[in-house]
């Protein structure tokens, strides 16, 4: 018997996403940030050849069974694929092909009715990045490694797990299981933590894999209403909100709605932690729809960053889905 599962990321640059010098570039149209990926993924060569993202890493694998139920055999395919750059000045363009790096595959791991796998997969920019860095050699010439290191399990009873394992800090990764359905998100982009590390031996390609925040992913509506926030009639504020900081606290008037642009806020009621939300979630809107009083507090998680925008700048019927959705699950928690 042959048990064949795959798991996909796509890593993008969203908007707000670049800090620093390199904001200005992005600002000004020389680069350019992502629009997001698609919600179902179909077919990764296509959105290649539309630069809809930086680089993919397709793992892959299957599980040969024999008639005992032992594991005969097991081996990967896939791999990665980088995407390009393209540079604009004015009505001029080139583009540069990324270079990227040799997949890491482990050795499938053999488990009690499972077998797992794992594989790193990325690359760096064609367009260089002159930079100090905090370590040895202190100046950098080449754009940092960026990477998804992707976990899949297949166990013998035909089920499966996948998801991140590891990434680097820059830029956003969404994974894709293998019906192509969304199945989780980084949480967190540091670009400055990356753009200072993430070469040499501070890399899987080196001796240092880096740990994720993986975030659950939103709904639908939530994706739609992201599309109001960014590309409404009202341009967002963009806020950033330290790690311990509230955003906004229960009871104080409020008519600004909010979207998470990076990072976690939690969500409390009468001081008890209720839920948490990552990058994509649309939230505060029971304040506008109940009375203009915030009706739980906003706290960061992890250092966040928002857009807002006045509710009334939104589909009220939305709102009022929305708002039934997160009541069901403060309810349930």
């Amino acid at each position: 018997m042959r048990l064949e599962a795959s798991v996909t990321s796509l890593s993008w640059i969203p908007s707000e996403a670049i800090s620093g010098s390199m904001k200005m570039a992005f600002d000004t149209g020389l680069g350019h940030y992502d629009p997001p990926p698609p919600d179902v993924l179909v077919d990764v060569e296509a959105l290649r050849a539309q630069d809809r993202f930086r680089f993919a890493n397709q793992l892959r694998a299957y599980v040969e069974v024999d008639e005992g139920g032992a594991v005969r055999d097991a081996g990967y395919s896939g791999g990665g694929a980088i995407g390009a750059t393209t540079l604009r000045v004015g009505a001029l363009s080139h583009t540069f092909q990324a270079f990227s790096m040799p997949d890491l595959r482990a050795e499938p791991e053999v488990g009690d009715g499972w077998v797992r796998f794992t594989q790193t997969a990325g690359g760096r920019t064609g367009v260089p990045m002159p930079r100090k860095v905090r370590h040895p050699p202190f100046v950098q010439w080449n754009a940092p490694l960026a990477w998804t290191t992707l976990s899949l399990t297949i166990r013998l009873d035909g089920s499966r797990e996948a998801g991140l394992a590891g990434a680097s800090a820059f830029p956003r990764h969404w994974v894709y299981d293998g019906e192509g359905q969304l199945l989780e998100k980084s949480g967190l982009i540091d670009f400055k933590q990356w753009s200072d590390r993430s070469f040499g031996r501070h890399s899987p390609w080196g001796d240092q894999d880096s740990q994720v925040f993986v975030t659950a992913v939103e709904t639908a509506l939530e994706r739609a209403l992201s599309h109001d926030v960014m590309r409404g009639s009202e341009t967002p504020a963009i806020r950033t909100v330290k790690r311990g900081a509230s955003l906004v606290t229960q009871g104080e008037a409020g008519d600004e709605v909010f979207l998470v642009l990076d990072g976690v806020l939690g969500v409390e009621v009468d001081g008890e932690r209720v839920a948490e939300y990552g990058p994509g979630a649309i939230l505060g809107e029971r304040a506008v729809l109940e009375g203009g009083r915030r009706t739980s507090t906003l706290t960061a998680v992890t250092r966040c960053k928002v857009a807002a925008v006045h509710g009334d700048q939104l589909d009220r019927s939305k709102l009022t889905e929305l708002s039934e959705g997160h009541r069901r699950e403060d309810d349930g928690r």
